[in-house]
């Protein structure tokens, strides 16, 4: 029986239509730039975790990708680090 790496599975066209491609790289992006963000401002999981009033497994959970994030979780996680969410054409970079 041989394995199947994500790499091998996610560079498989047959395997991911476009919109599920796009939405699994929406969710890299994002979680990439709230743990930068994080780093950024000098906090630890736990402290964002109290400044956002959740534990700190949540943001673990959430820095790990087991957790979609809701737009209120989003906006607690943010609020405190000085950030928002904003919605920008495609091609503009931010």
């Amino acid at each position: 029986m041989s394995s199947t790496s994500f790499r091998d599975f996610y560079n498989n066209d047959n395997n991911l239509s476009p919109s599920e491609r796009a939405r699994i790289e929406f969710e890299v992006e994002l979680i990439g730039k709230l743990i930068e963000a994080r780093e950024a401002k000098g906090l630890t999981q736990r402290q964002l975790a109290e400044a956002a009033g959740l534990k700190q497994s949540a943001v673990a959970r959430l820095e790990r990708m087991k957790a979609t994030p809701q737009i209120d979780t989003l906006f607690k996680v943010l609020t405190p680090m000085g950030y928002k969410l904003a919605i920008v054409p495609r091609d503009e970079v931010v």
